[in-house]
């Protein structure tokens, strides 16, 4: 059975930092990108960072670019985000996607597989 679990969301004031993990299991990691997708309300669903299943190439969209850091662990078949300088806006329900291919997907239809998500509240 194909699992992804996230997990580290929570409640942090603004300028604070959470880390995210998104636990994967029931399919070959290194053969799958993943991505990192967020939601709020009354918002379209963001995707947020990106890295390559051989882990050389990351992506970030404008608005995490600089704070948020994307990393994965292929022999713990994990990946992180680092979520520093936190702001309101980054608010959100946050889920981890995977897609099969060398390159970055950053389109939620285009992923696999996805995650039930994680919720991050930033105070401000």
């Amino acid at each position: 059975e194909v699992q992804l679990v996230e997990s580290g969301g929570g409640l942090v004031q603004a300028g604070g930092s959470l880390r995210l993990s998104c636990a994967a299991s029931g399919f070959t990691f290194d053969d799958y990108a993943i991505g990192w997708f967020r939601q709020s309300p009354g918002k379209e669903r963001e995707g947020v960072s990106c890295i390559s299943s051989s882990d050389d190439i990351t992506y970030y969209a404008d608005s995490v670019k600089g704070r948020f850091t994307i990393s994965r662990d292929n022999a713990k078949n994990t990946v992180h985000l680092q979520m520093n300088s936190l702001k309101p806006e980054d608010t959100a329900v946050y889920y981890c996607a995977a897609a099969v291919g060398h390159g970055l997907v950053t389109t939620w239809d285009a992923m696999n597989y996805w995650g039930k998500g994680t919720l991050v509240t930033v105070s401000s």
